[in-house]
């Protein structure tokens, strides 16, 4: 069964965006923050989800301007459930990736991230 964690934010420009949202919720920016990926700390202790900002390009085949990031233990056989309940895998899934890319029924994307 897969959990929530978090949101990822497609951006053009990834630390900009982390950088405009962690002062507008009163957050910081967790280190190593480039234009590819930022995040903001997380906050677990306030139940604060987890939030991710993307670097993408007009070219993605799923551009979301925000997806959901589902964390399970079993990346396999949990994709294969979300596929029979009506997802559609947008990349292969392998043992030694870290997350697959699916779509929902409505050609929402969202990934699936190995715990």
């Amino acid at each position: 069964m897969a959990t929530f964690r978090g949101l990822t934010f497609d951006a053009y420009d990834a630390q900009s965006t982390a950088l405009f949202w962690a002062a507008a919720l009163g957050r910081d920016v967790a280190p190593g923050a480039s234009p590819a990926h930022a995040e903001l700390l997380d906050d677990a202790a306030q139940g604060l989800p987890r939030i991710v900002f993307e670097q993408v390009t007009e070219g993605r085949p799923a551009r979301n301007a925000l997806h959901l990031d589902l964390v399970t233990a079993d990346l396999l056989r949990e994709s294969e459930r979300l596929v029979r309940l009506g997802a559609r895998r947008l990349g292969g899934v392998s043992a030694g990736s870290g997350w697959v890319t699916l779509t929902d029924p409505e050609g929402n994307a969202f990934d699936l991230i190995a715990a």
